[in-house]
């Protein structure tokens, strides 16, 4: 659709440029303009956040919340500081050419007293803590991994962290952003930056005038659908408003079993009484929500350091398993109180407990423990009870058969989702692949996940189908496989028709999905049986654009949210979609901050034969019944389970870019992922 795009940075004065935002960080606004087909412009506002000039020592402390003293970095603190450093400029402090600069390109594995300083010719073997202590007379950390560079005169230079400086103000990933306008100020915004086009010479040359107005688009509110919800609650059936709701009188669909737990305190500034308090009140939500949540612990709660994670998880599971084997149980959830700034925690806790121990965790942040707010108590509940096999919620519509194209033949419905490696991660570590599929009918509210490891920045999904030759013929399997026996086995219905949301890839790949992914889909059917022939769909999902959607009249309370945006379920299928093919944009959250972003749904394949509008309410529907939260959320559920899936997975690759086997009873149990 678009044919020509530009980036222009905003100059100083101008109401996008330049903001100081703290000592360390500013941000940068400028607006990016993009020619579409016929004489139509698509203009935004964006910001990202930089860093001002500082030590590198400095901002790698500022990164991993803690003092750097002379402690080692543990794997994945040096993969953070990997990804967030590089391709960032430093100028070595201890040169006399003061302009020369050095491009980070990673950072060793080894501390400096254990490695080789390649600046040395003299062939002696000096570390680099000996050769900055003769040459430069300076004593630096030898334990501290040093910065990988390179300049056009070497290839690969060692530098100590504590001797470079952030040469400019280069962009860190790691920063939030800070753009966050309401949505009259952003549109007057995007028309003031129209007003040069016109006074362009060349534009006045060839007789090109811009209008200083938005494009007027004809758009609908979809309804929201009616939740069903258990009959042991006081209300059964409930219709959001505004695209929210709380569990307040209501009870879990299917509460799930919570029999054996335990608690881990990470947090130093989190007392045992509160952590004691807060295990109460998680249990008390639990059980109101409609969950069987045993009280008590099998042991009291554990407050830990987050030094040496994983013998310390493996000892205390230990001990757990001392006590419930014997009993012939397995515990059932570890609850972890983390601080607000964890680092790598997270990330070592996930992997430790789902590739290694088999447990189901779930992580709290010590502020929400110290607040112990309702909300929070019932999102977490929420969480919980899909991780254990519950079910929250499920759309009236599923229930009555009234779901279009799903309640009337059996359907499962895929996510799938690619997740790249960042900068800074190595060469080594792969693409992966996630796939989720639905594994109830006709609730769709319940997925599977599936991961993959594929070549480095390939797009296509290389697992969804394979055949191995095994001498005696050809075994097949594949994700898709995978999902369709397990969908078999969990509804005992085969499924006859497969809706496919997978998330977006470069405009020049789609045919390549359709070439590859769509051929899988049809061979991993044709697997399990030759005439086994499923109507399949396949819908693209495109949430990074620049298309924004604002109320034609912000005064007319009935048809914007509180906060000026579009009211969820607004959808435009017309004037800005393609003239074309079959696709729509749709807002199925209440955006409470900021401009909300509508997501494109682009449909490549559809042997089911959706109409516009039926496809756009089953779309609409389905962002309601999101595991995570009591809200409709922006995308539909299962790309956004592919992608918590994906990015889970990310979290596991250890040394060598190996990706480790999920415990299947962590798979089985429940969505994991959530």
């Amino acid at each position: 659709m678009y044919v020509r795009s530009c980036h222009l940075y905003c100059s100083t004065g101008h109401p996008c440029s330049c903001k100081r935002m703290n000592g360390s960080l500013q941000s940068w606004y400028w607006y990016k303009s993009y020619q579409c087909s016929g004489s139509t412009q698509l203009q935004d506002i964006s910001c990202k956040p930089f860093i001002n000039p500082l030590p590198v020592i400095n901002l790698v402390a500022l990164l991993l919340n803690r003092d750097i003293s002379d402690d080692p970095f543990d794997f994945c603190e040096r993969l953070k500081v990997s990804k967030d450093l590089c391709d960032v400029e430093v100028n070595f402090t201890l040169e006399k050419n003061a302009d020369k600069k050095y491009r980070i390109t990673g950072l060793t594995s080894q501390g400096s007293s254990q490695l080789p300083c390649p600046c040395d010719d003299s062939g002696t073997g000096k570390t680099v803590v000996e050769y900055f202590k003769e040459t430069y007379r300076r004593t630096i950390r030898s334990r501290v991994p040093c910065l990988k560079v390179r300049d056009q005169e070497k290839p690969t230079t060692y530098l100590p962290m504590e001797v470079c400086e952030i040469s400019d103000a280069k962009q860190i990933s790691y920063l939030l952003s800070v753009a966050c306008q309401h949505p009259m100020d952003h549109e007057k915004t995007i028309l003031q930056t129209v007003n040069p086009y016109n006074e362009d010479p060349h534009a006045k040359e060839f007789g090109i005038t811009f209008e200083n107005k938005l494009t007027i688009v004809k758009g609908r509110v979809l309804p929201p659908p009616v939740l069903k919800f258990n009959d042991q609650g006081k209300v059964k059936e409930f219709l959001p408003k505004v695209g929210k709701w709380n569990m307040r009188l209501k009870q879990m669909v299917k509460g799930g079993e919570v029999n054996t737990w335990a608690c881990i305190n990470f947090a130093s500034d989190i007392t045992h009484a509160a952590a004691v308090a807060f295990c109460d009140e998680l249990a008390v939500m639990c059980v109101i929500s409609g969950m069987n949540f045993k009280g008590d612990p099998v042991l009291p709660l554990v407050n830990a350091k987050p030094n040496h994670v994983r013998p310390f998880l493996k000892k205390h599971y230990q001990r757990f398993m001392e006590i419930l084997r014997p009993l012939h149980k397995e515990l059932d959830l570890l609850i972890v109180i983390l601080p607000d700034k964890n680092g790598t925690l997270y990330g070592d806790i996930k992997r430790i407990c789902e590739t290694d121990l088999g447990l189901v965790s779930q992580c709290c942040l010590a502020k929400h423990v110290l607040k112990m707010k309702p909300q929070y108590l019932t999102n977490i509940a929420l969480k919980i009870n899909m991780k254990v096999g519950g079910r929250n919620t499920v759309l009236l519509d599923a229930v009555v058969g009234n779901l279009p194209r799903v309640s009337n033949t059996p359907t499962i419905i895929f996510g799938a989702d690619v997740s790249h490696p960042h900068h800074g991660e190595g060469r080594s570590s792969p693409s992966i692949a996630a796939v989720v599929a639905s594994q109830d009918w006709p609730e769709v509210t319940n997925y599977a996940g599936l991961v993959r490891p594929q070549a480095r920045h390939e797009e296509i999904i290389q697992g969804l189908f394979n055949e191995n030759d095994c001498g005696s013929g050809c075994i097949s399997g594949g994700m898709i496989k995978e999902h369709l026996i397990s969908f078999m086995r969990s509804t005992g219905h085969i499924p006859r028709r497969i809706i496919f949301y997978r998330d977006v890839v470069s405009k020049g790949r789609l045919n390549m999905v359709l070439e590859h992914e769509l051929s899988a889909i049809k061979k991993a059917c044709a697997s399990l049986d030759p005439i086994y022939n499923p109507q399949v769909t396949i819908i693209m999902v495109q949430k990074q654009h620049h298309t924004r959607l604002f109320a034609g009249n912000y005064g007319v309370g009935s048809t914007i949210f509180q906060s000026g945006n579009v009211l969820p379920g607004t959808v435009v299928d017309k004037e800005i979609c393609h003239p074309t093919d079959f696709d729509f944009y749709l807002c199925s959250h209440a955006g409470t901050k900021g401009v909300s972003r509508p997501v494109r749904y682009h449909v490549l394949w559809d042997e089911n034969n959706f109409t516009a509008n039926a496809l756009q309410i089953l779309t609409n529907h389905l962002c309601y019944t999101d595991a995570r939260c009591t809200s409709s959320v922006s995308i539909v559920p299962p790309v956004h389970y592919a992608h918590l899936l994906a990015s889970r997975a990310r979290l596991y690759i250890g040394y060598k870019g190996k990706l480790p086997d999920i415990k299947d009873n962590v798979k089985k149990r429940g969505m994991f992922f959530c």
